[in-house]
């Protein structure tokens, strides 16, 4: 028996991959984990023939995985992602880390996908499970100035999920209501800067999230950013967002004022620039002053789309003036624009 073990985020999938293999009768699934954490520690008890991992989890991302596992216990892997397509930047690394094989899962249809391609999943779990495999240590000293990166240095660099930072001031909470109204349930997750004092942001929320299809939160330390979902950073904190394997989370900390505000959204865009890239959407909507600008041109310069209210529809044109000045505008749109081209980014990313 080819004794399999799944790493996959998505419970649909590990139901799935372990339908179509256990129909054979020489595979047998021993183990499924959601993540790479889970999966070290079930690896302390079983011992696969074989891995079926995805690329994007959350905690540790595949390709983390991957390069720890083949250093430390070398066992056959195949990747199974969407961002995995024959002869990318992501199946190349996989090859590199030393996955025997890469199967690309589509980003929709995931089920009749796996059904339609079972025997080559099939050959390929088996063909895996008579690779030998030796341990992949890192590149060593062909000269004493070079030195392998830490893992943390080498995780994941690209992800599918995207992100929409927003940032505004006055006149935001009558924009911010008529945007957030018209997001889908589904739209890409929001994190937002709205200047306001301490103790007001809550009850915003609380307005908003009874009146949007979407969930709108006063953010929390931790907060996932998600689909359908929007955070509003807490009145007094800076808010920012990170990433978690393949996932983005938000930190809510104290500190001093950036471009004289707490929260800030400078420091909102820049941590979106880092975290996201070419994956995220920046917003700058009505407000006085520049806070946001520099941050939006961060966002930029990585490869965001990044958009300004038009002066036409700001109660103030401040800061989208300030951030057009600083070349941080791809697109200046109307507030009736925004949430449309809000609503379906993503689909491109």
């Amino acid at each position: 028996m080819i004794k399999v073990m799944i790493v996959d985020d998505s419970a649909v999938v590990r139901s799935l991959l372990r339908e179509q293999l256990e129909a054979e009768p020489d595979i047998d699934v021993i183990g499924v984990a959601p993540d790479p954490l889970f999966a070290f520690q079930k690896l302390r008890t079983l011992r696969p023939d074989v891995l079926v991992v995805d690329v994007e989890m959350p905690r540790m991302d595949g390709l983390t995985f991957l390069r720890q596992l083949m250093q430390d216990d070398p066992i056959p892997t195949i990747v199974f992602s969407s961002l995995a397509e024959q002869g990318s930047a992501v199946a190349l690394d996989a090859m590199d880390a030393g996955a025997v094989a890469i199967l690309c899962k589509p980003g929709g249809g995931v089920g009749q996908f796996i059904q339609e391609q079972r025997v080559q999943l099939v050959q390929t779990v088996r063909q895996a499970a008579a690779s030998r495999m030796r341990k992949i240590v890192g590149r060593s000293t062909q000269a004493a100035t070079k030195s392998v990166p830490p893992l943390a240095s080498v995780a994941l660099s690209r992800t599918t999920d995207a992100i929409v930072a927003i940032g505004t001031s006055t006149g935001g909470t009558r924009a911010l209501e008529y945007l957030l109204k018209r997001m889908p349930k589904d739209c890409t997750g929001l994190v937002i800067v709205q200047h306001m004092p301490a103790n007001f942001t809550r009850q915003f929320a609380q307005r908003l999230d009874a009146t949007c299809a979407i969930e709108v939160h006063e953010a929390q330390d931790g907060d996932r950013v998600m689909p359908g979902r929007a955070l509003i950073a807490p009145g007094g904190l800076h808010l920012s967002v990170r990433r978690n394997g393949a996932q983005y989370q938000v930190l809510v900390q104290d500190g001093p004022p950036v471009s004289r505000h707490k929260p800030s959204v400078d420091v909102l865009f820049r941590s979106v620039a880092k975290a996201a890239g070419r994956n995220a959407l920046g917003v700058i909507m009505t407000g006085m002053g520049d806070d946001g600008a520099r941050g939006l041109k961060t966002m930029r310069d990585a490869g965001a789309l990044t958009l300004a209210q038009d002066e036409e529809s700001c109660v103030v044109f401040g800061m989208p003036k300030e951030a057009i000045r600083h070349g941080a505008v791809e697109r200046v749109c109307s507030l009736d624009e925004i949430p449309e081209r809000i609503a379906h980014f993503g689909q491109n990313v």
